[in-house]
């Protein structure tokens, strides 16, 4: 699980699927990203770090 996603995410308030929303994919895809079993491409990464305020290297760890 991509435990610092999550908790930025909910730091910043947000639900998944506001997550989702924004980032223009679908819930369930979004799911498997903050889940760690989907990487995601580089603009999804790009958009985490802007709308978290938060280095995508930091986002990107599994823990």
């Amino acid at each position: 699980m991509r435990k610092n996603l999550k908790e930025a995410r909910q730091k910043a308030g947000m639900t998944q699927q506001q997550v989702a929303d924004t980032l223009g994919i679908s819930l369930i895809y979004y799911q498997k990203i903050e889940q760690g079993s989907r990487t995601g491409d580089f603009e999804i990464w790009d958009n985490l770090e802007d709308l978290f305020n938060v280095h995508q290297r930091k986002l990107h760890e599994i823990l």
